[in-house]
């Protein structure tokens, strides 16, 4: 497929470009300062320079063609995401510019507190866990909702993947899925693993229009 790549430098985004490039998809990625991407130059690799990714031409720019779009985007703090939210303002840019290009297919990275506690949940979770970070975070999940009711409202075929606590380590593919909800007992998960999913949903046809609970 040709996909477009959206957060390309950030930790999610370069899994999803590099295990993108190995499966021999062609790959438009999406970046602020090409000097922060370090997946090698290849001849199926397009690297954009956005500088607004709420900018519908510029989005437009770089979704016309494409037969997917990967968003990994969204805010590195609570503070950034309460200063300047990212998440819900580019998936109104990029969902607009999928609708005049014609593209469709649409998988983007969301966090697991935004969806609902995995039935059987244990008590700590429900008490403790959950609540706490839903407070600290709030600004930032306020930001990921957004963004999935953006995508709800949208004509893509949009896919949301909700991971737990994102860790640096090496691809498993032997991650659990749990659709239209979250993973029971999902603590973590590589991000590898987690670019791994927003890939492979976007040829199942299975996950369209829902959401995708992952964890280890």
């Amino acid at each position: 497929m040709k996909i477009t790549v959206f957060g390309a430098t950030g930790g999610v985004g370069h899994e999803v470009v590099r295990q993108a490039l190995d499966a021999g998809h062609e790959v438009t990625a999406v970046v602020r300062d090409p000097a922060r991407l370090t997946v090698p130059a290849h001849e199926r690799l397009r690297v954009a320079t956005v500088k607004d990714v709420t900018d519908q031409e510029a989005v437009l720019s770089v979704v016309s063609g494409r037969d997917a779009v990967v968003c990994a985007l969204g805010a590195a703090s609570n503070k950034q995401a309460k200063a300047a939210p990212i998440a819900g303002p580019a998936l109104h840019a990029i969902t607009s510019a999928m609708d005049r290009a014609g593209v469709r297919r649409l998988s983007a990275v969301s966090a697991a507190p935004v969806g609902p506690l995995a039935d059987g949940e244990g008590l700590f979770t429900r008490a403790v866990v959950y609540p706490l970070l839903r407070r600290l975070l709030r600004d930032l999940y306020a930001d990921l909702a957004v963004m999935e009711a953006v995508m709800h409202a949208s004509g893509t075929q949009w896919t949301v993947i909700r991971p737990p606590m994102l860790q640096n380590k090496p691809r498993t593919g032997t991650y659990r899925r749990a659709l239209d909800a979250n993973v029971r007992g999902g603590r973590s998960i590589p991000r590898a693993d987690v670019a791994d999913a927003l890939l492979t949903t976007l040829t199942d046809p299975t996950t369209a229009g829902h959401a995708l609970g992952v964890a280890s």
